[in-house]
């Protein structure tokens, strides 16, 4: 996934001259995670942009640049060290065209890794997405592979919105994939379906749809249908929809917190929606209400094959 996020800021930095990237140490150390390495030897310190640690500055200045007429992307080293810019994204980038009645746009990504599981210190493995899904105006995507990483992140370069483009961390580098290297687009706002089935349908995101597969893999007799959300704003719920309406049944699986997750809106929505004609009861396999563990007792606290493996037969096992 680093690769395939490397080559898409390269090809569209090749293509587009008003795109540049800004952030902490994306310059000449290449990224907390080696994402940007190499391109500011390629496109200059104009066009590659070492910042201070100050994330209220990054993304402010980046939203007056984006006015202007240029598309800043910018790193953010981790999802938790997002809070400290959380006014201006919500209060400005967010707002910008609903304040100026269309006049402005803000053609801004802001990348950063997020997630659990690599033993990492406080702040570093949050899955906070609910606090931008709940924020109208901005777009919020969760790639699960590379070769979605850099089609989705080509399209959210080519925004007119701001993008909120979210790493799983534990991705980055722990599976490989076949990627072209011509460009493409992968639609914004589109989920994907990984499996068909019939028996039930799976939504997941991001590192989550790993976790899935892999305990999907365990058991050949299941029919499950997978969808991979790849935008958890805006949602595509045509695509789940349909798909419930065939299994008449639903599982979630989402690392981020339980209360007031995105797991529970879609949850009370095909509640909602399909009211008498579940099967069973939706079911929710998430992360726990608490602060995400320090590094000895994150395995603890993150979702697994077992945990799904229970919600799956609890589903199944239901008139």
């Amino acid at each position: 996934m680093v690769q395939a996020l490397n080559q898409a800021l390269d090809q569209e930095m090749a293509a587009n001259p008003n795109v540049v990237i800004m952030g902490e140490d994306v310059g000449h150390d290449g990224g907390v995670f080696r994402v940007t390495d190499g391109l500011i030897q390629k496109y200059g310190e104009k066009r590659v942009l070492d910042t201070p640690l100050a994330e209220a500055g990054i993304v402010g200045t980046a939203l007056g640049m984006s006015v202007y007429g240029l598309r800043p992307v910018v790193e953010i080293q981790f999802f938790g060290f997002t809070y400290p810019a959380f006014q201006e994204i919500v209060s400005h980038v967010a707002r910008l065209r609903t304040r100026t009645r269309g006049v402005y746009t803000c053609p801004m990504v802001i990348r950063t890794p997020y997630g659990i599981g690599i033993k990492a210190l406080e702040h570093h493995s949050e899955s906070t997405e609910a606090y931008f899904t709940h924020t109208p105006g901005i777009k919020v995507v969760v790639p699960s592979s590379p070769y979605d990483a850099k089609g989705l992140l080509i399209s959210a370069m080519r925004s007119e919105d701001p993008v909120l483009f979210l790493e799983p961390s534990r991705l980055y580098r722990s599976i490989k994939q076949e990627v072209p290297e011509t460009v493409y687009e992968i639609p914004l706002g589109k989920a994907k379906i990984l499996k068909q089935g019939t028996d039930l349908t799976i939504v997941a995101w991001g590192s989550m749809l790993r976790m899935v597969m892999q305990t999907l893999s365990k058991d050949q007799n299941l029919s499950a249908e997978v969808i991979d959300l790849r935008t958890l704003s805006p949602l595509d719920w045509d695509t789940i929809f349909t798909s419930v309406e065939k299994t008449r049944r639903l599982l979630i699986v989402a690392e981020a917190p339980r209360l007031g997750g995105l797991a529970s809106d879609i949850s009370a929505t095909v509640s909602e929606k399909f009211h008498g004609k579940l099967k069973a009861p939706v079911e929710r396999v998430t992360g726990f209400d608490i602060t995400p563990p320090l590094p000895l007792g994150e395995h603890l606290y993150m979702v697994d094959e077992k945990r799904i493996l229970k919600a799956i037969k609890k589903l199944t096992h239901s008139s």
